[in-house]
């Protein structure tokens, strides 16, 4: 299933007015750069207490000095709006369900999806359970943004709102709150849940083929593909309580109506982070045993969409003078919208974040009649409660949003299923919607200044649930998996489960104490990559859906033997291991292939670029570009006419070892297909069939003469603003969106350019920033970000950094006030003032 963008539909009297009015407008210089911020001279500050320093480098990046943690919050909202206050806006009238104010009733089914989840709504309710400082910290966050917002209207915030302006759209924003910034931690968690899409797909799958082919598309995990994250050594296996899970059967019912309207649902939610099975990361910790400096070496990135602007903000926060009172000296990657850092390094310690994969979600049958529900033998009442959605252009919208005690139902905004009676349901049950204090967590972060602070930091960060891994300036490197983590009392998460027996709720949570961790192994490093965390040792049951480790094997693999070479390992080596783009589906496929006698001429031009192709998925191979059209037709030829369109092979991972399976048994059922009655194919035929429809493919695509033929090209990236980038109006779209950019890599492989083979080859998924921490000199940091800090379109920041990370590049990331001072392009001062409006 695939989640959709934010798609704006234009009615055509409003193209019309649009196109006949773009050129005198949104064009013109005035128009695009009047929202272009200043960044030397000063302004002034409702609430500051000390004038706050921001200095900027040649690619715009801020370093903020301040005398207080109020007063550095305050800075870094100010900073945020500068630069991308529409990326703000946008997020959170998405976490809030507010898209149809903005965009009109083309939103409506997105918005209802997150009111049905209630992101803002469990972000209200985690206001008060946070630290005092915490909310001190968002409040003056939001003071700083609300500071850059007085005095300014309409196409002043971003050329964005003089385009909302011109369609009559609100170009109005409204002042940033604290629940702003908390709401877009339900985005984050939403976008990193793990395998509730599997989930669902299993299930319906099964309601069409027997289970055991449904198994076989979802094979067990093998560590002689990816070794787990930590070793058997650091497990204890005996449970600590009665808190296990069970496995479990999957249990159907006769729910597959119900099934099918929550599947709708989920495909309504908003892709924020990413869009797909590609979502995750890659990162590793080397300690100094190991590298050039004799101390540690920290690599991290995330995969991410492609958006424009990136996911990211670079950024420094700096207390002029560190202590108890004012604990900040932090560098790394934000969130626009929420104040702190969430990936980087302080003076004393570095932290990086992969995506754990733990099952988080769990989708529960349920028996119901009216607005009553099955628990337990006793039908009882549900919750309910309504939600009006506002519709620019149009009525409001009222829906009814119906839970049970497993959560809100999915299925209902189905009317076909709402409407039945007596039928079935489906609840989610989703951590991320019981109140939580990760908000705590990222703060402590920030300040922890060694193994244990770290700990203490990780034990609040509830959602969604990530490996930590970790190194210090004292040559310690450490791995902790936090998260707020079900125990079920039956099931395993795979399929789902009936809610009215109360046998599969769930029991409690992993207790923190007992979640995987280590510090300093023995090897020398640690490799995290979505691979599951730990063997079968472990007690308890973190999931069932982890990466099958392509990603985690590889970069093992490279590390092991730069250090078994004698190589002492530095930043450019993590950033060569950041940039591999060597295939595991070329291994598994290519043997095969191989053993294929290439014809003379035409079709076997193919087939003899791979005859001395080294697996590589470099952006100018014409072996690579015709080896991923050999891959893509495999699976559709294999699978496409046994699955339906919607559960088709997106072709990472998990689709490398189904098909790694399948190759060893040629007759499998899976290779027939059942659309051909006179001929009963087997593996030999369809891979014959798929290299001579690559080779047509290629043909129509990049021209007869293989060996021009390019990966790139067929791979290319498109950055796209996710509003009025996906408009379908030319001129809109190129005011916004940048690109196509040739890139190598793919899914599943190191540097993971990921592509959906259900849809095409273009790139859907990136490695949205690249760091690497020197922990022995802090300054010989290296970071790179997938565009720019800036978030207005031609602003010299929009795309600065596309072409270096597209390469390799990367950029000091500088972190001591010297070497900001020395490379300091920019100043701007924030100034108090005793009002709350700025002076004349």
């Amino acid at each position: 299933m695939t989640r959709r963008r934010i798609v704006i539909s234009f009615s055509v009297v409003a193209s019309l007015v649009v196109l006949a009015l773009v050129a005198a407008t949104v064009l013109s210089v005035w128009s695009v750069r009047r929202a272009f911020p200043d960044y030397d001279g000063r302004d002034y500050v409702p609430r500051l207490t000390a004038e706050v320093e921001i200095v900027r480098d040649e690619h715009g990046i801020a370093h903020i000095y301040a005398d207080t943690p109020e007063d550095l919050f305050r800075a870094q909202g100010y900073v945020h709006a500068q630069d991308r206050f529409w990326q703000m806006d946008v997020r959170r009238h998405i976490t809030a369900g507010r898209l149809s104010e903005l965009f009109g009733a083309d939103q409506v089914e997105t918005d209802t999806f997150v009111r049905t989840l209630g992101w803002r709504r469990t972000a209200g309710q985690e206001l008060p359970l946070i630290r005092p400082e915490t909310r001190r910290y968002l409040d003056s966050y939001a003071d700083g943004v609300n500071a850059w917002m007085t005095g300014r209207s309409g196409g002043e915030f971003g050329v964005a709102y003089t385009l909302l302006g011109l369609l009559g759209g609100d170009d109005s924003p409204e002042d940033w709150a604290a629940i702003d910034s908390l709401s877009w931690l339900k985005a984050m968690a939403w976008d990193l849940r793990s395998n509730l899409e599997d989930e669902i797909t299993r299930a319906l799958l099964a309601a069409e083929l027997p289970v055991e082919r449904v198994e076989q598309l979802y094979p067990e995990w093998s560590a002689d593909v990816g070794e787990p994250i930590v070793d058997d050594e650091y497990v204890d296996p005996t449970p600590p309580s009665e808190l296990v899970g069970m496995d479990g059967q999957p249990v159907l019912a006769e729910s597959v109506p119900a099934l099918r309207a929550a599947a709708a649902q989920l495909d309504a939610a908003p892709a924020l982070l990413g869009d797909g099975p590609g979502i995750g990361s890659n990162s590793w910790v080397v300690d100094g045993s190991h590298t050039a400096s004799g101390t540690p070496l920290l690599a991290n990135d995330p995969h991410l969409a492609p958006t424009m602007p990136s996911t990211w903000y670079q950024v420094g926060l700096h207390c002029r003078e560190v202590s108890q009172a004012c604990p900040f000296d932090v560098t790394g990657y934000s969130f626009a919208g929420l104040p702190g850092v969430v990936i980087g390094h302080n003076q004393n310690v570095a932290w990086g974040f992969t995506n754990l994969g733990a099952d988080v979600t769990d989708l529960y049958l349920e028996q119901v009649q009216g607005d009553t529900y099955l628990s337990r033998g006793s039908w009882v009442p549900m919750e309910t409660r309504e939600e009006t959605i506002k519709v620019a252009g149009g009525d409001d919208v009222t829906i009814t949003v119906r839970s049970t005690a497993h959560g809100p139902l999915l299925s209902d905004h189905d009317e076909r299923i709402r409407d039945v009676g007596d039928e079935y349901a489906v609840a989610l049950r989703w951590t991320a919607l019981d109140p939580g204090r990760t908000a705590d967590a990222l703060f402590a972060l920030n300040r922890a200044h060694d193994w244990a602070s770290l700990r203490a930091a990780a034990s609040t960060f509830e959602v969604p649930a990530q490996n930590i891994v970790y190194a210090d300036v004292n040559g310690n490197i450490g791995y902790q998996a936090p998260g707020r983590i079900p125990v079920r009392r039956a099931g395993d998460g795979r399929y789902p489960v009936p809610g009215w027996t109360g046998e599969y709720d769930w029991a409690g949570f992993v207790p923190f104490d007992e979640l995987p961790n280590m510090l300093n192994p023995s090897q020398g490093y640690i490799v995290t990559a979505n691979q599951p965390v730990t063997s079968d040792r472990y007690p308890f049951l973190l999931g069932a859906d982890f990466d099958a480790g392509q990603r985690a094997g590889r970069i093992n693999e490279l590390l092991a033997a730069a250090i078994e070479s004698g190589e002492e390992l530095d930043a450019d080596t993590m950033v060569e291991i950041q940039m591999d783009t060597h295939s595991a589906a070329a291994d598994i496929l290519m043997p095969y292939l191989r053993e294929l006698e290439a014809p003379s001429g035409y079709y076997g031009d193919g087939l003899r670029l791979l005859d001395d192709w080294d697996h590589a998925m470099d952006p100018d191979s014409a072996a690579a570009a015709y080896f991923n059209a050999v891959w893509r037709n495999v699976l559709e030829l294999t699978f496409h006419d046994d699955l339906p369109e919607q559960f088709r092979p997106h072709g990472q991972g998990r689709w490398f070892e189904v098909v790694r399976e399948l190759l060893e048994h040629p007759r499998d059922a899976f290779w027939d297909d059942v659309n051909t009655d006179d001929v009963v194919e087997d593996r030999d035929l369809i891979l014959i069939a798929a290299v001579r429809e690559a080779r047509d493919e290629m043909t129509v695509r990049q021209g007869k003469d293989a060996s021009a033929w390019e990966w790139g090209r067929l791979h290319a990236l498109t950055l796209t603003e996710q509003t009025f980038g996906t408009s379908g109006l030319g001129a809109i779209e190129w005011l916004f969106n940048r690109g196509p950019y040739d890139v190598g890599g793919g899914p599943s492989i190191v540097q993971a350019t990921g592509w959906d083979a259900a849809e095409g080859y273009e790139t859907v998924w990136v490695p949205s920033m690249r760091m690497i921490v020197d922990l022995g000199d802090l300054d010989a940091s290296r970071w790179i970000d997938l565009t720019g800090v800036s978030g207005h379109p031609f602003h010299e920041h929009y795309h600065d950094q596309t072409e270096l990370w597209r390469t390799g590049g990367t950029l000091p990331m500088r972190s001591s006030e010297d070497a900001v001072r020395d490379t300091a392009e920019h100043t701007f001062t924030l100034v108090p003032v005793d009002t709350e409006t700025r002076p004349p």
